[in-house]
């Protein structure tokens, strides 16, 4: 009996989930059959679709999400974390090539210690460059 009593509410309150999400039949929900002005439907029809625009990451992308984001992407460990400003400020004031050289060939400080090629022995000079960069570039 208890079942009934609530298969009912729950049918109706998942019914009004799925027609808010247009998941479900309008019409037969509201009842209201009426179609859309058939001036809707053909200007609908006279846009083409837009096409969603593939990007591919930089070089520089690419290194931080196979290698940088295990300790760039959090502050549990650390690291400057990706974006945050005043993570990344006293480091980029001490310019460039100092963060490359932290980067190519480690650094510990204060907060923590950044291994060689980011603990990436495959990565070359120009791959670590271009990491330096990209999460450079996402805070200025």
């Amino acid at each position: 009996m208890k079942v009934r009593f609530l298969a009912g509410p729950l049918m109706v309150a998942a019914a009004m989930l799925l027609a808010a999400c247009g998941g479900g039949d309008k019409s037969a929900s509201s009842g209201d059959a009426t179609p859309p002005p058939a001036a809707a439907v053909e200007a609908t029809a006279s846009q083409p679709a837009a096409e969603p625009v593939a990007t591919e990451p930089s070089p520089g992308e690419k290194v931080y999400q196979g290698t940088c984001v295990m300790c760039h992407g959090s502050p549990a460990v650390g690291a400057p974390v990706l974006g945050n400003k005043d993570d990344w400020a006293p480091r980029i004031a001490q310019g460039k090539d100092v963060l490359y050289k932290h980067a190519l060939d480690g650094f510990t400080g204060e907060k923590g210690a950044m291994p060689a090629h980011g603990g990436n022995p495959s990565l070359d000079e120009t791959a670590i460059k271009a990491a330096v960069d990209y999460m450079v570039g996402k805070v200025q």
